[in-house]
């Protein structure tokens, strides 16, 4: 059971009493809402008729299903415990003597104090920490510590399977652990990538090279190149003939003649 200040004891002590629970019952309810990040909660106690669950703004879910009233008595104490975890520092558990309350001493990185939850099996070890939004792991003495992001974690289990898999429950299902973003391993961050090497452009090319130019490519001739004046004259008129039977304005055979008769003068 949860050991709190004080002033947090008290502060249960009221909250039991006003919501008609027994102050056992309404420390393991403490316990169950803070292990769901203050916002669901998975519970077992008589009192809650064993077995349920609570989400806020959701479902409220305990064995005896048909108990509406006890649903509403379950709603309204989760809500006001979600309440005050948000706001009551006094409700940070202390740590039990000699130790801290994971299993096995601090193995955590020390700036996270203390766990919401521990559990080990199968040479696996975890502890959450919901406020600072961490997940510490260690397998075969490497401790790495992950990002939970906005996940709101409600519980953690092993798939005995190659690996050993961890997983955990929250809001959108079950989720495995490696899909985190890692923190630390050892209390070393993870190596930024390396970024791809850019091979330099080549030297630009020397233009005044020893390399032989080569010659101009002389323009091909003219048509009728070669030919006299008076074979211009006869070559430029069938030219225009041409274009004017092309034209339609000279017929085939009046085209043939004109031709023939310019031909005939070379």
């Amino acid at each position: 059971m949860l050991s709190l200040p004080a002033a947090g004891q008290q502060l249960i002590n009221d909250v039991a009493q006003r919501h008609g629970f027994s102050v056992e019952a309404t420390l393991s309810m403490l316990e169950a809402v803070r292990n769901g990040n203050g916002s669901m909660a998975q519970f077992n106690h008589p009192e809650f008729s064993g077995a349920g669950q609570w989400m806020r703004g959701g479902m409220t879910m305990v064995s005896d299903m048909f108990n509406n009233y006890l649903k509403g008595r379950v709603d309204s104490l989760c809500s006001e415990l979600s309440n005050l975890l948000a706001n009551q520092p006094e409700l940070t558990p202390l740590a039990p003597a000699g130790g801290s309350m994971g299993s096995g001493g601090d193995w955590w990185p020390a700036d996270l104090r203390y766990p919401n939850s521990t559990g080990a099996q199968n040479h696996v070890r975890y502890a959450y920490f919901a406020q600072a939004r961490r997940l510490v792991i260690e397998v075969n003495g490497t401790v790495t510590v992950y990002d939970t992001l906005d996940h709101q974690i409600g519980g953690f289990s092993q798939q005995q399977s190659v690996g050993s898999t961890l997983t955990f429950s929250s809001q959108y299902g079950q989720m495995d652990v490696t899909s985190l973003p890692v923190v630390s391993s050892n209390g070393i961050p993870p190596q930024a990538p390396m970024a791809p090497v850019v091979q330099a452009p080549p030297p630009p090319v020397n233009t005044w090279s020893a390399a032989p130019i080569a010659p101009p490519i002389a323009p091909a001739p003219a048509p009728w190149a070669g030919a006299s004046h008076s074979e211009l004259d006869v070559f430029g008129a069938i030219e225009r003939l041409a274009a004017l039977h092309a034209k339609g304005i000279l017929s085939d055979a009046e085209f043939s003649t004109k031709k023939t008769e310019l031909l005939s003068r070379l």
